[in-house]
């Protein structure tokens, strides 16, 4: 059967990981040279903008310009493999406040730091190259929000590629974690539950979603979740597919769930609106043609593909 999570944004890439050659420090010194970099200023991927329409933003550079643009090499990621090609992920300076400014990051005009969202949204690199750049704003997120040791306080130490942390003082290993997130379309025959937070662009639903709590099922967390936000009771829970999510850094887990009432009774604190739209509402909120200006989220996202199924009755309940 095909992969549904393969219709996500960032579920893709075109790298091998190589996580069994990680541990070997001397194979990691020498495949820098000649290796390829993804830079990051704060958390946006930093892009070479080509003139003419027909040059397409390239967000990988060589390592002499790595150099050049003073990435970190300290604390490099490494990503994985393009055939022979390594890739890293690094830190450069933040350029926001000259960006703001108008002005050109590091004195060059093509240069432009871009939100890890918006390269999905709009499609500014091929499918493949959207894994390796959530990637690597995950990893270096993580490595940023971790320099000190959670059980003594002292410094930690990168290791294996940037997959590990250790702990000078007390001797801890800390590995990078991804944190569940359930999201679910709630069905009831031929209608699914949709509702907004606060926090959409207007006139925005989407599928309700939130954290796996410790100790939960990912059954358990689509029940409690659609009761806590929506008042609704769910029977039977199917698994749809999965998306990484980098903001920081998250795995969605989209699921359908069969609804065991009608009633909605929604949490003011999360969400302001919710209702259920038939199938041929849905139909149009995805088409764009909503008679009410109803939008739903992009392709890239795990909400949209979940209303796709839907819609194309692949919901299996």
């Amino acid at each position: 059967m095909p992969e549904r999570s393969r219709r996500t944004g960032y579920s893709l890439s075109l790298l091998d990981r190589a996580a069994e050659r990680r541990v070997d420090t001397a194979w990691l010194d020498d495949i820098r040279e000649g290796a390829r970099y993804l830079l990051f200023s704060g958390d946006r991927p930093l892009f070479r903008f080509g003139n003419g329409s027909d040059v397409a933003p390239d967000p990988v550079f060589d390592s002499s310009t790595a150099a050049r643009l003073d990435a970190d090499h300290a604390r490099a990621v490494f990503l994985g493999l393009d055939g022979e090609t390594a890739m890293f992920a690094a830190p450069v300076a933040d350029v926001a406040a000259e960006e703001q400014a108008g002005e050109s990051p590091f004195g060059d005009p093509s240069l432009k730091a871009v939100d890890v969202r918006s390269i999905a949204v709009q499609g500014l690199v091929p499918g493949a190259m959207l894994g390796p750049i959530a990637q690597a704003k995950s990893m270096l997120d993580w490595h940023a929000r971790h320099g000190f040791c959670a059980a003594c306080g002292a410094r930690t130490e990168m290791l294996e590629g940037g997959y590990r942390r250790d702990c000078a003082g007390c001797g801890a290993q800390h590995f990078p974690r991804t944190d569940p997130v359930v999201i679910m379309l709630v069905v009831s025959g031929d209608d699914c539950l949709l509702a907004r937070s606060p926090r959409f662009l207007p006139n925005m639903f989407s599928a309700l979603a939130g954290f796996v709590e410790p100790g939960e099922t990912i059954e358990q967390a689509v029940r409690r979740e659609v009761k806590e936000e929506a008042g609704v009771e769910t029977l039977d829970v199917a698994y749809h597919s999965s998306q990484p999510w980098p903001f920081p850094s998250s795995l969605m887990i989209g699921c359908f769930a069969e609804a065991g009432s009608r009633d909605i009774v929604l949490d003011p604190t999360e969400i302001e609106d919710g209702r259920w739209f038939s199938r041929d509402e849905a139909r149009l909120i995805l088409a764009g043609e909503h008679p009410d200006g109803i939008g739903a989220p992009p392709k890239m996202a795990i909400a949209h593909q979940l209303l796709r199924s839907f819609i194309d009755g692949e919901a299996i309940l």
